[in-house]
């Protein structure tokens, strides 16, 4: 029964998850436009916004590509550099200041979503789930830290790295990789595998509309004063 689970969970699971992603968020697109945004709720209440959301910004995205840059890169193309064990100890110190970085933004934003009658009153019900389900799964992360620790040769590291490259190149066995892992490390990639399930029915779709054409803007942007 324990293989079999593996086998969904690691196996299927991730295409099914990655599946609703893209056609979830393609459709939702199509046909749902005007529900493409953040909502922010700074205009309610500016107080711990500015801070909470720049932390956590800057913290999930460095988060993002670390992880994405750690979990597909081949190992002969890192060995030419590194040792697996030293890769992981970079990953660890980077994910621990990364992540660290991230959690104090969010609990700021937690907080402020939560106890702020005011936020919470025109907060949705998948707004405050989204948080809490990032939340969780930025603690998961940061509690795999003293995990992997265990192994500084980097076994572990490289049995998820192998999951993950084995997903996306659509190979079979993937889920082996993971079969003796620890829970911890299941556990954080269930999350995050699921985040990616619901990614298009919540808010998290105007990762999206990121405006990087405004970095390469031609001329100048005018702002006029409110002088008389």
């Amino acid at each position: 029964m324990g293989e079999y689970l593996n086998q969904f969970f690691f196996g299927l699971y991730p295409y099914i998850a990655l599946m609703v992603f893209l056609v979830g968020s393609l459709f939702r697109y199509d046909r749902d436009q005007y529900t493409w945004k953040a909502d922010s709720s700074q205009l309610l209440r500016s107080k711990g916004m500015r801070v909470g959301s720049n932390l956590f910004h800057v913290g999930i995205i460095l988060l993002f590509f670390g992880h994405l840059v750690g979990l597909l890169t081949p190992e002969p193309v890192y060995h030419i550099f590194m040792s697996a064990g030293t890769k992981q100890l970079m990953a660890m110190v980077a994910g621990g200041i990364f992540g660290t970085i991230c959690f104090i933004g969010m609990t700021i934003l937690v907080r402020r979503r939560l106890f702020d009658p005011r936020i919470r009153a025109t907060s949705k019900s998948s707004d405050i789930a989204i948080l809490l389900i990032l939340y969780v799964q930025l603690i998961l992360g940061l509690l795999t830290i003293p995990f992997s620790a265990q192994h500084m040769d980097g076994s572990s590291m490289v049995a998820l790295a192998n999951w993950a490259q084995y997903i996306v190149t659509f190979r079979s066995g993937a889920a082996d990789f993971v079969l003796h892992e620890a829970w911890i490390f299941k556990l954080h990639l269930f999350l995050g595998l699921t985040i990616f399930l619901i990614f298009p029915f919540t808010r998290l779709v105007h990762v999206f509309s990121v405006p990087v054409k405004y970095l390469t803007r031609k001329g100048y942007q005018i702002v006029r004063s409110r002088g008389a």
